[in-house]
């Protein structure tokens, strides 16, 4: 018997009858020969990890755009949190962790560079319309090892497909992350909100707080325990925790993601989005060879809005340069 034959009689014998078993899974686009080792989820979980497009996850805006100081979200570290509290979640229900984390991992590959302000850009720009969370399936469906892509998982792909709103997924393990992606980006935004300034922790809404708890800690492990203690054939909160995590949502748009201070220069990041979209559409041979060719398979909107919604945030801004920012002139450019 192999590991990964182990692991999968580990999985029918000790996980809920509403998990989602490994050798169960509906499989992959091209058939791949098994490694002996991991499971087809726990691949999925490695090919994530090891793409080019998590690594520049470490460069790009979460909530605050270009922060000065080291310990501001990233949309990397909001990922790795993501993953922390879905397999935690996951574990107490005894769902499966590896199909838990390989989704966690790889639900925003396909984010823009500067936040929900580079992704409502894109979406206003181009013709076929930007949602982050389709993108990132095109990242690893079409995009990832110059055009191969990752070749995940059904379960893997639809959890990262219905991660933020639309239908549920269809396993449990893909409705766990849509939760502990919530819980990670409120209770972060909060903490990050109070170190820049614009908020205290004793103008959260008192009502949210008495249900919640106070502090960080307190709050996640609220929402964790009310998610381990009422989900059974589906992923739900108690209606009052729920209540309460909704409203500190409503109150966070108002004070924080609307917020004057903290989005300051978004207005610059759209402009810049904006002139690098219209510039390539009208010149897609200023893009590297493969998105040259998927401007000829797919029209040049298509392949601007995949370089640009890849950028990090500093390649755009460098990008920008190149293109619309006058170089010095010198002497032995002129000979």
């Amino acid at each position: 018997m192999t590991v990964c034959e182990m692991t999968q009689r580990i999985e029918r014998e000790t996980l809920s009858p509403h998990a989602s078993l490994s050798e169960e899974s509906w499989g992959r686009r091209a058939p791949a020969p098994e490694d002996g080792i991991r499971t087809p989820y726990a691949r999925d979980r490695d090919r994530i990890l090891h793409c080019k497009s998590f690594r520049r996850l470490k460069h790009k805006t979460q909530v605050f755009l270009s922060p000065q100081g080291d310990h501001y979200r990233t949309r990397l570290t909001h990922t790795l949190e993501v993953s922390q509290i879905a397999r935690t979640i996951a574990r107490g229900l005894r769902l499966n962790e590896d199909l838990t984390e390989a989704i966690a991992l790889g639900h925003d590959l396909g984010h823009t560079p500067f936040g929900h302000a580079g992704e409502r850009t894109l979406n206003e720009l181009a013709p076929f319309g930007y949602k982050h969370y389709l993108q990132s399936v095109r990242v690893v469906e079409r995009l990832e090892k110059e055009g191969r892509g990752l070749n995940l998982t059904f379960e893997t792909k639809n959890g990262i497909a219905c991660h933020t709103r639309g239908k549920d997924a269809c396993t449990l393990e893909g409705r766990v992350v849509r939760f502990a992606d919530k819980i990670a980006y409120i209770n972060h935004d909060i903490e990050d909100a109070i170190t820049a300034g614009i908020l205290e922790e004793n103008e959260l809404p008192y009502d949210c707080v008495a249900v919640l708890g106070r502090g960080k800690n307190p709050r996640i492990t609220t929402m964790v325990r009310s998610l381990l203690e009422n989900s059974g054939e589906d992923i739900r909160m108690d209606p009052e925790v729920y209540r309460a995590f909704d409203a500190l949502h409503q109150f966070m748009y108002q004070v924080v993601y609307t917020n004057s201070a903290a989005k300051r220069e978004e207005g610059k990041a759209c402009e810049l989005v904006a002139l690098l979209y219209g510039h390539l559409v009208k010149h897609p041979e200023k893009m590297p060879d493969f998105y040259r060719q998927i401007a000829r398979d797919e029209g040049a909107e298509r392949a601007a809005v995949d370089y640009i919604s890849g950028m990090t945030d500093g390649f755009a801004v460098t990008a920008f340069e190149r293109i619309f920012v006058p170089r010095s002139w010198r002497l032995e450019d002129s000979l």
